[in-house]
């Protein structure tokens, strides 16, 4: 250790971002691997920075102001982050902390060329790069420069970007401390940025470097588009070589400047494909050291590279752990779902352990493997087949892997293909007597497990509950509840195939299914029309409900005249259907019966946009509709030569489509009311936990596991650091998008349509409900935010069931994620929604307010204005 205030490079490592921040800390390790080679410098540590801070009073009261501003707020935070980088920038540098430093500059060459760059502790970090958040200062000459800038750069922790960067992280900006590197300017051939997993696809195997002559900053400006070559197994395997007309150097007397790049070398490659293939072997040794892919910056000088910066890429999507060194491909259950949000631990365990087939999780998602059936031609037809039907994007990027030559192994079977996909011939005919019987068997089985559950608390619950996950699978595999589910789905798929072969007429279905019976999901919408029904005559509830911002108001709501009677009425429907939430896979996700606030504004859209007895009316035109046009196609097949060969079995299919395609949606209705038992259970154990003294809040269990929760329930020990580091990580698994499709390579393929019957400029999805609509684009991410009008069209990134009750007064429906058979397609079919699902980014290609098109019999969303 040289002073108190500064550490040389070689003395420190990874271990030391408290002392250093993230960018020293690791430029230490970097200077500790054998052949890489990091210029000469040192750290300016977080003590200086406390020692500054602590010289400047008002700083403590302008951090208090800052920690409460709405992330939200831009001129907030603009003006508080301009304020306190100015009173840092006014402290004068304490006599010994300056002297250090300029010690430090004496031994790099006094008064040289210096590179000045920011290190804070919330930076470079796993979860949260911070790239380009804080300052850099390049080519600083003389001591008295560098002094001025190390001050610039303590300021720069409360850049405004800084500032909202942290904010959107949940990162406390009291916790954050700033250090300095100093290090010795080098003046580079050429410069860039190298990758050591395509930043792109996310492939761990294949390299990306960026390249463009002299210094970095003409890149990272955007003043020129970089060569991008692309290495993998030590050859390269792809290059783009952009015309650089321009770059930046260093100035003799200090700072930079642009100049043009001589014409002859403008399309000149920046480096050789032999210096390319050395710096990504030299990037493998920087990422063993490290533990995970880098973004890391480099020079060129003399023929020679020297790095100046190493950190994690936080971007890639995490790989699902196998436990072995096989080749994998895993295809997302969220997508399935229609819910891909990240998930806390506890959610992410419960599902698994209720689920019918084995699952990894990565990411905060659950994956599938389906090498095995990927690599028997036995089963990979009927895979494909069934993925296809369900969302084609999935189909698309599973054929890109087997493309992948000797990716996939080749093996002679691996047993079935999945659930059948439906064919031109009629699949085979249930009984329509056991929908009843299904729910009722399943109706019987949840107030066993609510009563029963009541008595248990400590270990035997969850003791209890493993039983319990037992019955929950034994139900959803009961043969007769698949029955029932796939002779729905397999009359659909027989309708449309064939009736658009006979008559031409595509999605022919989605018209039959209207008002099915039985659909405890579309019932759902519905019943929410009556209860605004309840509330409409009674204007005070309508205005006490406007107001209301918290959970308790059924209380207060009770008080008022009408207000009995519509308490009643919500109450009502939340003991019908209070389990449901957003995102109710996951089991840490609160209920609406917990959160019955959620409900008001959709309770108060459908009392404004709606006449008494709406729900009736709807239910029945939708019923009627779908009886016109069963005699219409019925009619129009008898009239085919040989037609009654046609209608017969069609009839018998549209039977079979009316008494099923209802039930489509009630094992998911199940599976939630037990998830609602299960959850209360836990909670009652939290709240134990809470009183004990071994938990600080009931919801930290979400951050353990289940098997996890019940080694605490029974030691009554905790460890508070794992679940501080799984927040972390929830957080950081937030802001992550999750393939469709995810390779052990840590590819992400996202498939294509491959569709060219689309108008120009069209965006192109996949169609689930038939019919034409134009209207208002309301681009929705939260439903509790959605401000809807009769005739919208809700655009959002995905519907699981308990968005249904928003269907009611859309004309529309535009999504991100979904198939032919998922919830939302089910539901926008029953209410005769045009929809199209599996948009790519339609949140952000498509603007809230805009007018569009949804073309839902043919799959594509037209822009108007």
């Amino acid at each position: 250790m040289i002073e108190q205030y500064v550490w040389d490079l070689r003395e420190v490592d990874e271990t030391r971002v408290a002392v250093v921040g993230g960018k020293g800390a690791h430029l230490g390790g970097l200077s500790r691997i054998e052949g890489i080679r990091v210029p000469d410098g040192f750290c300016v540590t977080t003590d200086a920075f406390r020692r500054v801070i602590a010289e400047a009073p008002s700083i403590g009261a302008l951090l208090a102001q800052l920690s409460r501003v709405d992330r939200d707020d831009r001129e907030a935070i603009r003006a508080l982050s301009e304020r306190i980088r100015r009173t840092i920038e006014e402290v004068a540098v304490p006599d010994d902390l300056a002297a250090a430093i300029t010690r430090g500059l004496a031994r790099l060459g006094g008064e040289s060329a210096y590179a000045v760059r920011s290190s804070a502790t919330a930076e470079d970090l796993p979860t949260a790069s911070f790239a380009g958040q804080q300052d850099t200062y390049l080519n600083v000459v003389g001591s008295a420069a560098a002094l001025q800038h190390v001050s610039r750069c303590w300021a720069s922790l409360f850049t405004e970007r800084a500032v909202t960067y942290r904010l959107r992280n949940g990162i406390d900006h009291r916790t954050v401390q700033m250090a300095v590197v100093v290090q010795t300017m080098v003046l580079p051939d050429a410069s860039g940025i190298l990758f050591t997993a395509d930043p792109v696809t996310g492939h761990r195997k294949v390299a990306s470097v960026d390249a463009g002559f002299g210094l970095g900053e003409a890149m990272v400006s955007g003043l020129v588009n970089p060569d991008v070559f692309k290495v993998r197994d030590g050859e390269v395997v792809a290059r783009a070589v952009a015309a650089k007309k321009r770059a930046v150097h260093a100035l003799p007397t200090g700072g930079t400047r642009e100049v043009a790049v001589d014409p002859r070398w403008q399309e000149q490659p920046a480096l050789t494909d032999a210096q390319v293939v050395r710096l990504a072997r030299l990037g493998r040794r920087i990422e063993a050291r490290f533990g995970c892919p880098q973004d890391i910056e480099w020079c060129l000088v003399d023929g020679d590279f020297r790095f100046v910066q190493s950190r994690p890429i936080t971007t890639l999507f995490p790989i699902p752990d196998a436990g072995d060194q096989e080749n994998h491909v895993y295809v997302s259950v969220g997508h399935g779902q229609m819910m891909t949000d990240a998930m806390k631990p506890l959610g992410l365990s419960m599902w698994r352990l209720t689920a019918m087939v084995p699952m990894r999780e990565a990411g905060g998602r659950l994956f599938v493997d389906v090498t095995r059936r990927l690599a028997s031609p036995a089963s990979r037809a009927g895979l494909l087949d069934a993925m296809g039907r369900g969302d084609p994007l999935v189909r698309d990027a599973l054929e890109t892997v087997l493309g992948h030559e000797g990716f996939v192994p080749s093996l002679p079977d691996a047993g079935p293909g999945g659930p059948p996909a439906g064919g031109t011939s009629a699949p085979v005919e249930a009984d329509p007597a056991i929908v009843g019987q299904l729910i009722e068997r399943s109706r019987a089985s949840i107030a066993a497990l609510e009563h029963d559950s009541r008595k248990k608390t400590g270990p035997a619950l969850f003791d209890f509950l493993l039983d319990a996950f037992e019955e929950h699978k034994r139900v959803l595999g009961d043969p007769l509840n698949m029955r029932a589910i796939m002779a729905g789905m397999e009359a659909t798929w027989w309708l449309n195939d064939n009736l658009w072969e006979w008559l031409g007429e595509k999605n022919a279905a989605d018209t039959l299914t209207l008002s099915a019976p039985d659909n405890i999901t579309s019932e759902m919408g519905l019943a929410l029309l009556d209860v605004a029904d309840a509330i409409r005559p009674h204007p005070e509830v309508v205005a006490f409900l406007r107001d209301v911002e918290d959970d308790a108001f059924l209380e207060e709501l009770a008080k008022l005249p009408g207000g009995a009677e519509s308490r009643d009425a919500i109450e009502s429907y939340l003991d019908r259907y209070g389990m449901r939430c957003v995102g109710e896979i996951d089991i840490t996700r609160p209920r609406w019966r917990e959160r019955p606030a959620t409900l008001v504004p959709v309770i108060l859209d459908n009392v404004r946009n709606f006449e008494p007895g709406a729900a009736g009316r709807r239910f029945e035109q939708g019923r009627r509709t779908a009886r016109e046009k069963e005699q219409e196609v019925l009619a129009r097949l008898r009239a085919l030569p040989d037609g009654e060969r046609a209608a017969d079995p069609a009839k018998r299919m549209i039977d079979q489509v009316r008494a099923f395609a209802g039930y489509r949606e009630y094992p998911k209705y199940d599976i939630v009311s037990r998830y609602f038992v299960y959850r209360r259970a836990l909670l009652e154990e939290a709240g134990r936990l809470v009183r004990a003294d071994v938990l600080p809040e009931e919801e930290d269990i979400f951050y353990l596991t289940f098997q996890e929760l019940h080694e605490v329930v029974r030691s009554h020990q905790v460890d508070d650091r794992l679940i501080q580091r799984r927040k972390e990580a929830f957080r950081s698994y937030r802001a992550l998008t999750p393939p469709r499709v995810l390779t052990s390579d840590g590819e992400a393929v996202t498939g294509a349509y491959r569709r060219d019957d689309v108008p120009a400029g069209a965006l192109i999805g996949l169609p689930v409900s038939a019919g034409t609509v134009e209207g208002r684009a309301r681009v929705v991410i939260d439903m509790t935010e959605a401000d809807l009008e009769a005739g919208d069209i809700l655009v959002t990134p995905f519907t699981d069931p308990s968005w249904s009750p928003l269907f009611v007064g859309i004309s529309g429906l535009v999504t991100e994620v979904g198939g032919q058979m998922t919830h939302g397609a089910v539901i926008a079919r029953e209410y005769g929604l045009p929809t199209v699902v599996g948009v790519e980014q339609a949140t952000r290609l498509i603007q809230d307010g805009q007018r569009i098109r949804v073309h839902g019999t043919d799959g594509y969303v037209e822009i108007l204005s």
